[in-house]
């Protein structure tokens, strides 16, 4: 899977999540929690709904690599490859 590809599952995912949300406008390297005004609930369903998507186990210490999206984009990239994230 591209980066390219899972970036577009990581937003369908926060569109799920926050349907209301103006995806085309979330910037890489903010805070995901403020731009979508996410709350810890929200958070954890993301966490699920990524582990539904793409098959990636994100274990709760990880949960700060999802504070923006290219932060979390990164992560699951090196997930996917077999690596442990850097």
């Amino acid at each position: 899977m591209t980066h390219d590809e899972i970036r577009a599952t990581v937003l369908r995912v926060l569109g799920e999540i926050a349907p209301e949300a103006d995806l085309a406008a979330l910037r890489d390297d903010v805070d995901l929690r403020e731009q979508l005004d996410l709350d810890s609930m929200d958070v954890l369903n993301f966490v699920v709904g990524i582990h539904g998507a793409l098959g990636v186990e994100v274990p709760e210490a990880d949960y700060p690599r999802f504070t923006t999206l290219a932060g979390g984009v990164e992560y699951l990239a090196a997930r996917r490859a077999g690596g442990a994230p850097a």
